[in-house]
C-alpha cells in the first residue's frame, strides 16, 4: 500500500480529489464525486494520466458515505492517505498561510461562514466527515484568501467608516490557490519579475494583478460574488439595487442571496444557461448579449488592474473558460487591442500557449491552473 497526500476540493454539488506522492509533486490518481451530498451520487476515479480506473454509483447520499467511498476506491488501487489537505475559501485576515487543522482552528473557521455562506459550510462539513471517518488522519487547510493577504492596504479598503474595516469588512480576494499555481509557473514564460494580470475564468470568475508574482489587487472583494460577471453571479453591482429589491420587491435576505448567487450572471442575462459552452452554441440574442457582457467586464477589469500596478506586461488566461474557449479569449484580446495586445488568431484557435503575435507590444498566454497541486505542495512543505 502506497501512502499518498490527498487534496480535496469540495463544492456545493461536487467533491474533487487528487492523490499525490507525499512530496506533492507527482499525481497518482484523481477523481470526483458528482452530486456530492445529494441523491444518487456517483464516484469516478482516474489514474494520473486520465485513464478511468472505476466508476460507480453510491448507495448513500450522505457526505460521510462519500468520504468513505473515496478512501475505499483509493484502497482498491493500493493507495492510502497519509494526510488530507482541504481547500477552504475564507481564512479572513487571521489565516494567511496553509496550516494543520485542530479543533481550535476549525472553531475559528466557523467565524467566516457569514463571509462565505455557500462555500465555508461545505468545506467545514467535509473536514468533519474526514475527522469522523479517521480522527488520526492529519488534516491541513489551504485558504483561497491567503494569497492576497500581502496586498497593499489601499487595495483592501472600502470607502466606509474605519470601524467596519477594523471589524473585517474589507476586500479579501479569492481564487488564491489558482493564482498561486499560476505565479509558480510564471518563470517558465520569463515573467517572474513582470506585471501580469491573470484572468481566472470559469463558473466562478475573477482577475488578479500580479507584480513579480505578488498579488497587488483582485476583482473579488469582501465575498466571492464580487467583481467579474460569472456563471450565476452578477459581479459588481450597485448596492442600491439590493435595497431596491428589499424595499420595492419585498425580497428577504434569503431571496436576495439566492438572486445574487443562483439567478444572475450568464444564466440571468441569457435566460438560458450558466454554462458558457451552451451560450456559445446558441443563436438566441440574449445568449449573445450575455457573452458580450462577460467579455466586456473582463476587458474592463484588466485595464483597472493594470492601473493598480501602474503598468502591464502580459495577460494570462486560466480555468475552464479561460483555458478552453478561444472565442472568449479572442473577444477579450480584441477589446484590449488599444493596450498593445495583437492576437494571433491561429494560435488562439489551436490552443497554443502564446496567444499574441511576435510583434505584439504585450503578450497573452494560456496556462492551466492546478489548485489541487498547489494545495499538495503547500501541505507537503508542512509535513516535511
Amino acid at each position: 500500500m502506497s501512502r499518498v497526500l490527498l487534496a480535496v476540493n469540495a463544492g456545493s454539488s461536487t467533491l474533487k480529489f487528487r492523490a499525490f506522492t507525499p512530496d506533492g509533486r507527482q499525481l497518482l490518481a484523481r477523481g470526483m464525486v458528482d452530486r456530492f451530498g445529494q441523491t444518487k451520487p456517483e464516484l469516478q476515479l482516474l489514474d494520473g494520466k486520465g485513464q478511468t480506473l472505476s466508476r460507480h454509483a453510491l448507495d448513500d447520499g450522505s457526505r460521510g458515505s462519500a468520504i468513505a467511498a473515496v478512501i475505499n476506491s483509493l484502497a482498491d488501487q493500493q493507495l492510502e492517505p497519509l494526510a488530507v489537505v482541504h481547500r477552504v475559501v475564507h481564512g479572513g485576515g487571521r489565516f494567511t498561510a496553509a496550516m494543520r487543522l485542530d479543533a481550535d482552528i476549525r472553531a475559528q473557521l466557523e467565524d467566516y461562514v457569514a463571509l462565505a455562506p455557500l462555500h465555508q459550510p461545505v468545506s467545514l462539513s467535509v473536514i468533519a466527515a474526514f475527522e469522523e471517518y479517521d480522527a488520526r488522519l492529519p488534516q491541513f487547510a489551504c485558504f483561497d484568501t491567503a494569497f492576497h493577504a500581502q496586498q497593499p492596504e489601499v487595495a483592501t479598503r472600502f470607502g466606509i467608516a474605519r470601524h467596519w474595516h477594523d471589524d473585517g469588512v474589507r476586500r479579501y480576494g479569492f481564487h488564491g490557490l489558482s493564482y498561486a499555481a499560476i505565479a509558480r509557473r510564471l518563470p517558465e514564460l520569463g515573467l517572474e519579475r513582470a506585471k501580469v494580470v491573470v484572468c481566472h475564468l470559469g463558473s466562478g470568475a475573477s482577475a488578479c494583478a500580479l507584480d513579480a508574482g505578488r498579488s497587488m489587487a483582485s476583482s473579488m472583494g469582501f465575498s466571492a460574488v464580487d467583481g467579474l460577471m460569472m456563471g450565476s453571479r452578477p459581479g459588481y453591482i450597485d448596492p442600491e439595487v439590493i435595497l431596491y429589491w428589499q424595499e420595492q420587491a419585498g425580497m428577504s435576505v434569503a431571496d436576495v442571496r439566492r438572486e445574487l448567487y443562483k439567478n444572475s450572471g450568464l444564466l440571468g442575462v441569457s435566460g438560458l444557461s450558466s454554462d458558457m459552452r451552451e451560450l456559445l452554441a446558441s443563436d438566441l440574442p440574449a445568449a449573445r448579449e450575455a457573452i458580450e457582457l462577460f467579455c466586456y467586464r473582463v476587458a474592463r477589469e484588466v485595464a483597472s488592474l493594470a492601473a493598480a500596478m501602474k503598468g502591464l506586461d502580459a495577460l494570462v488566461f486560466t480555468a475552464g473558460v479561460g483555458e478552453h474557449s478561444p472565442e472568449v479569449r479572442g473577444r477579450v484580446l480584441q477589446q484590449l487591442a488599444w493596450l498593445g495586445f495583437e492576437a494571433d488568431q491561429a494560435a488562439n484557435l489551436t490552443q497554443a500557449r502564446r496567444l499574441t503575435t511576435v510583434a505584439s507590444a504585450r503578450a497573452a498566454y494560456v496556462l492551466p491552473t492546478d489548485e489541487e497541486g498547489e494545495m499538495a505542495r503547500q501541505a507537503a512543505a508542512l509535513l516535511q
